[in-house]
């Protein structure tokens, strides 16, 4: 038996799953779906005033820390889903690795970060539809856009894995034109700023320490680099996801630090105003740096580029929390886990969990439409803290197994460095927590204190549904089996 079979076959069943989804998913296009889903162009796009207003030019350095911290993360993951290669990412990983109510929790926190993440998206992305068809940017057209955003991104995705792939290829190839071409162009060819700049924070600190502007600017890295867990969110779609899976996270995380650094990097340098978006006086800087270098003919080509990108990045979550709901479906840990756990015969995607995926998103688009403006912010304000919450819960969860004497069994693997990796993770982890979770200086409660006032919400209501309802007594899959799993796994291997 070769191992192929040994990875993709007999691998799911010892961790006691059968096959229901196409492995139509090659590697190329695994790291794609994870690149489309973290994507830089949506990140540096979102960010760029804010981070500058904030840190000045030095605030790239954020994206070389983060990424350094993430990658560390990525390679802790990548020994968990190469031993457990199985749909929905955190909640399969902190299961196995803990047990159900930890998984429930972790789970649980994720899958809202996630859905508020797709809302989000869709609403930035509304921006580039408006400018794309030379629409006048309202309240009402961005509830529009945002809403056709989702919808054709729910199509794409009914489909199946084969057009997911395909416009995740597609979307890549619009965020590496986006970013690294753009990025170089502005480089090579637009720069009006030496390249001493980095080093000059241009009066950002005011009268007081530089050290402290530097860490409010934190966000422009840490918003970045997350997403290339949803390479392992469709782990049983993908061929040979034990060994594929993880490099592909590694790539998502290089490939994409590389692309945040040229795109921030071409846009500081070619800016002709530099100290204006510094002193916070132009909060859109971006559109007119494109048309300033490229003319308007290109910069609405880039808008193109740019709209694809964001449909690319909408699709991708969609596809990767549709996955992770029908995960948590499938070990009945949800109400309603048999409509949410049905797979359609035809296109072998879990159709109702996507429909979820974007209906929830939907329906906080129309709270945002008839709420108050400040809504957005409020409801994305706990995303990203959330999202490295669940993270950690998978660190932390390998971290347990370590000490009890887990040794990892899948093809990837850090040998002896996995538990020195394992724990500089964990410590860069709480590192950004803390910075995510620092409370603002405004003097208004509520603002200050949103992230976690919205993480409380959520973990909070968790909890009581945890409590009351006790699905996790409800569920017989497996459960807290790592060690027991990676010597069924040796035992395999050594059979055949």
């Amino acid at each position: 038996m070769s191992n192929q079979n040994i990875e993709d076959g007999n691998h799911l069943a010892v961790l006691g799953y059968e096959q229901s989804f196409e492995r139509s998913m090659s590697l190329w296009a695994n790291f794609a779906l994870g690149f489309t889903y973290l994507s830089p162009l949506v990140g540096v796009y979102s960010l760029f005033a804010i981070a500058l207003s904030t840190g000045g030019p030095p605030s790239i350095f954020w994206i070389l820390i983060v990424a350094g911290g993430q990658f560390l993360v990525s390679m802790v993951f990548g020994e968990v889903v190469s031993q457990y290669p199985i749909h929905g990412g955190i909640y399969p990983w902190t299961r196995r690795l803990w047990g159900r109510r930890y998984a429930w929790m972790a789970a649980w926190i994720y899958i809202w970060a996630m859905v508020v993440t797709i809302t989000a998206v869709a609403q930035f992305g509304s921006g580039f539809v408006a400018s794309t068809f030379g629409v006048e940017l309202t309240r009402g057209t961005t509830f529009i856009f945002s809403v056709a955003l989702l919808l054709v991104a729910l199509v794409l995705n009914f489909t199946g894995t084969k057009t997911l792939a395909r416009v995740a290829r597609i979307g890549l190839a619009a965020e590496l034109i986006g970013v690294i071409a753009v990025g170089l162009y502005l480089l090579v060819f637009a720069r009006k700023q030496p390249f001493s700049i980095f080093l000059d924070s241009m009066g950002v600190e005011g009268e007081g320490s530089y050290s402290a502007a530097f860490m409010g600017a934190a966000l422009a890295g840490l918003f970045l680099f997350y997403g290339f867990e949803a390479c392992g969110d469709v782990a049983e779609e993908v061929s040979n996801p034990a060994r594929r899976i993880p490099t592909a996270m590694m790539m998502t995380i290089l490939i994409g630090g590389i692309s945040a650094l040229l795109s921030f990097g071409g846009y500081v340098l070619a800016a002709p105003d530099l100290q204006s978006i510094v002193n916070g006086d132009d909060a859109d800087p971006i559109p007119a740096i494109l048309e300033s270098t490229l003319g308007p003919v290109d910069a609405k080509i880039f808008l193109v580029i740019a709209l694809t990108a964001f449909l690319s990045c909408v699709l991708s979550l969609q596809a990767a929390a549709s996955r992770l709901m029908y995960s948590f479906a499938r070990d009945g840990m949800v109400p309603g886990h048999q409509w949410l756990s049905k797979v359609s015969p035809t296109t072998k995607v879990p159709t109702n969990a996507l429909v979820v995926a974007c209906s929830i998103p939907l329906l906080i688009c129309i709270m945002i439409y008839f709420g108050s403006e400040a809504l957005l912010t409020q409801v994305t304000s706990f995303a990203i803290l959330g999202i490295y919450v669940s993270f950690q819960a998978v660190v932390l969860a390998a971290l347990r197994q370590r000490l009890k004497g887990w040794k990892p069994a899948g093809p990837f693997s850090l040998g002896s460095a996995g538990f020195i990796v394992n724990i500089l993770a964990l410590a860069y982890g709480l590192f950004a927590m803390v910075l995510l979770a620092r409370p603002g200086d405004t003097g208004d409660f509520v603002a200050d204190w949103i992230v976690l006032i919205g993480l409380a919400v959520v973990a909070g209501s968790g909890a009581l549904y945890l409590f009351v309802a006790q699905p996790d007594k409800k569920s017989t899959a497996p459960t807290a089996d790592a060690i027991e799993v990676a010597e069924k796994l040796r035992a395999v291997k050594v059979r055949n």
